[in-house]
Order: C-alpha cells, then structure tokens, then sequence
C-alpha cells in the first residue's frame, strides 16, 4: 500500500456535501491553489477543498533533485517519458483521499478532481482508469501520461462524467500539441469535454478563474 498522503482542506461553508480534490503540478505543494478559493464564488454552495501534498522524490529531468512530485519525469521531449508505476501509485493515494470524503459524507459522484500540470495526470488517470464516477475533471495545462491504454467511455466509470481541459497557448513546459492531443483523443474515445485555451504560459489567469468557477457552479447544483 502506498503512503497516505498529507493534505488541507478549506470548506466554502459548513457541513459541505461535495468537495474538490485539487493537485499541484511539479515542485509546488498543498498551499499552491489554495488561495484561490475566494475567488471562485461558492460561498453559496457548501464545498470541501482538498489540498494533498504530493510525495517527495528525486526526479531525473532535474538532475535527481528531491521535490515534490507526483512521479518522475525521464525525458523531456514531446512525448515525455514518465515513470507510470509513479502515476498509478499516485492514483491510488488520491483514490484513499475519495474513500476518506466518503466516509465524511460526500458521496464520489460529488466530488470534482482537479490537477495542475503533473496534478492534472493523476487527475486523469484517477478519472480515467478508477471505479470511481466522479462529478467532474479539470485538467489544466496538463497531457496524457499513456494515451495508448485509454479506455473508451463506455468502458469507463466517467464514460459521462463533464471533462474541463485548459491550457495556455505559450505554455513552455507542457506543449498546446499535447492538450490537444488529449482532447482530440478523448472526443473521438466519446468522452464529454469543454475546451478552452488562453494567452498565458504555463500558469494560471484571471479570466480562466472565472471559467472555472462558473464551471464548478454547474457541478454543485
């Protein structure tokens, strides 16, 4: 069994009876989209925000250095080589969070997962191959990790479940090609998806804010 991960939560009002579980992209950690929160409108709606940490470890691309990091990156080309035991470990630890928030009463059908750059590869994979049917999945300035093992939705337990993908169209670090790759890819597999890129680089921006929370809005009815 994997290592249970730390992480904080922030509540949008109490007793909240659907949550988020948002992951932070490579060397950042559980504070990274924490103050955020404010900005996306859902005092409104009681909402849990979960913040994991991810794992410390030492990652080849950055010449072994230790930080966090959901798994380890081998090569930085396009179509990167990461370590996929990393992702499906990963995957696991968000999937213990989800057992947790059931155990609280916020049932897996309420609860939007959402990952920022390597945050958002777990996202999908825990969306994507989990026996878990979620309320949605924001996947922002993020890539499929092994788009050759993507099961189709109807084999999937999210085969219905609203898909937010964002990307910035001078993102340096996770090329445009890969978020359209992925939204390509996921169309044609019969996934449902909103697509929306912005003049940013690899980061976040004031008018996507505003997208996703009219998007969370929708998904805490």
């Amino acid at each position: 069994m994997p290592q249970t991960l730390e992480f904080i939560t922030v509540d949008t009002a109490k007793n909240p009876t659907s949550a988020v579980i948002w992951l932070h992209g490579l060397g950042a950690d559980c504070h990274d989209f924490e103050g955020l929160v404010p900005q996306l409108g859902l005092s409104n709606k009681a909402v849990r925000f979960v913040f994991p940490n991810a794992p410390i470890r030492p990652v080849t691309v950055n010449g072994g250095m230790k930080m966090r990091a959901w798994y380890d990156i081998l090569e930085m080309s396009l179509d990167r080589k990461v370590d996929m035991d990393n992702i499906r470990e990963s995957a696991e630890q968000i999937d213990e969070i989800l057992d947790e928030l059931a155990a609280q009463g916020i049932p897996n059908e309420n609860v939007v997962i959402a990952g920022f750059s390597q945050g958002g590869v777990i996202a999908y994979q825990v969306a994507l191959y989990g026996k878990k049917r979620l309320a949605g999945v924001m996947a922002l300035s993020t890539y499929l990790a092994d788009a050759t093992t993507v099961p189709s939705a109807n084999e999937s337990a999210n085969g219905e479940t609203p898909f937010l993908m964002h990307h910035g169209s001078f993102d340096p670090v996770v090329a445009p090609e890969l978020a359209l790759r992925a939204k390509t890819q996921l169309e044609e597999l019969g996934y449902l998806l909103e697509y929306n890129t912005y003049q940013m680089p690899h980061s976040v921006c004031p008018e996507q804010v505003t997208d996703i929370a009219a998007w969370l809005q929708a998904r805490f009815v």
